[in-house]
């Protein structure tokens, strides 16, 4: 018996797969490199995070520090010296609900004991929260003049989410003030750090030989000299007209001058095992120059370590400004940074009686992290090729 002919395809209808099973077309556009990067980046959780709470930082500290701090970071209310957080309320003292949160007004007293502040509620004084109310004025992206701010109240009682300091300033608005400078002083220095570390270390691992030694030697030399004594002198030497935070600019790229030593060594390496592979023989078989070798292999090659290089030197620069500013190298008042606020925090009475003023170094941690978290999935995702399990 005769089996049925297959029914005939219709026009149009699409033809069966071949093979063992069906492919879908490669996208070009789509399967990219860095897509493919961005993919693999996207399933770290914790580079995630990390990338928005930065974000966040930058955003709030860097583009906005005027429209979300309260106050003027160096504004002082003579009446709040050492005021703690503000208690933000939407239930009064009666049990009445309230959907605009509050705070109540505070009463000073000096305690004759320990001769300091004590701070009381007044119930009868209540003060609602409001966004954007207008108050101390400052410069939008550093040439727009404005004056309103994210919160605060209309009634001109003042609010410390995060208590104050020793002269009465607002520690919200410090830090926030203070982050502008943190985040932003060592980006410079660590550029000029990475592009003197891949270009030298690429180039000592490439040649070898005589070059290779020069530039180690150099390294091994610049690295010879310790950290806080550098910074003290370059401190004194610099010219008493400048500012402080131009002085803290050119010590960073003093530094980076000589931080590179580190990079360029660990590229040295990988570079020495690179330029023996096949992809670099068969560039230099085809007549290609050793400009066109460095840029268009190996740098590519080694682009994963160098991006984690990138986001540790940046938690690094931060640690470093926090350091040195606290140790009074670095920063000093009244210009804020994260560094110079943590100076009110030195005495185990403080920290005892006045716990909100360790608050600085919960962002300094947090940054730390987050940077970390940050290089570690772009590190993963920079090769996304390679089975990370």
């Amino acid at each position: 018996m005769m089996e049925p002919a297959p029914a005939r395809a219709q026009a149009g209808s699409p033809q069966p797969a071949t093979g063992d099973a069906y492919q879908p077309a490669f996208d070009p556009r789509r399967e990219t490199q860095w897509w493919l990067m961005w993919r693999r980046f996207r399933q770290n959780r914790l580079s995630v995070f990390g990338l928005i709470v930065i974000g966040l930082f930058y955003l709030t500290m860097v583009c906005f520090p005027g429209f979300i701090a309260p106050y003027y970071h160096d504004r002082k209310f003579d009446d709040y010296v050492f005021a703690p957080p503000s208690k933000i309320r939407f239930v009064d003292e009666e049990g009445n609900f309230h959907w605009r949160p509050f705070i109540y007004g505070r009463k000073t007293e000096l305690d004759f004991y320990t001769l300091s502040w004590v701070f009381t509620e007044d119930p009868t004084s209540k003060h609602p929260i409001y966004f954007f109310v207008r108050g101390d004025s400052y410069r939008l992206f550093g040439f727009i003049p404005a004056n309103i701010h994210l919160f605060g109240t209309i009634t001109g009682e003042p609010i410390f989410l995060l208590g104050t300091d020793r002269l009465g300033r607002d520690l919200l608005s410090r830090i926030i003030y203070g982050g502008q400078i943190s985040l932003t002083v060592g980006l410079v220095g660590v550029i000029l750090t990475i592009f003197l570390g891949t270009f030298l270390g690429t180039v000592s691992g490439y040649y070898g030989g005589t070059v290779d030694n020069i530039i180690q030697r150099v390294g091994e030399v610049l690295l010879s000299f310790p950290d806080i004594p550098l910074w003290a002198a370059l401190a004194a030497a610099m010219p008493p007209d400048w500012s402080q935070i131009t002085v803290f600019f050119g010590i960073s790229v003093i530094l980076s001058l000589r931080n590179w030593s580190g990079l360029a060594r660990q590229l040295r390496g990988k570079v020495l095992a690179l330029r023996e592979s096949e992809f670099v023989l068969a560039a230099k078989g085809l007549g290609a120059s050793d400009l066109y070798v460095i840029f268009r292999h190996l740098i590519p090659s080694t682009l994963s370590h160098i991006i984690v290089i990138a986001t540790l030197s940046i938690p690094g620069m931060i640690l470093a400004e926090t350091a040195l500013s606290f140790l009074g190298l670095g920063i000093q008042p009244p210009m804020a940074s994260w560094g110079v606020l943590l100076q009110d925090a030195q005495q185990v009475s403080v920290v005892l009686n006045r716990p909100w003023l360790l608050l600085p170094g919960l962002f300094v941690v947090a940054a730390v992290l987050c940077f970390n978290f940050l290089g570690d999935g772009i590190r993963d995702a920079a090769d996304p090729y390679m089975d990370h399990r």
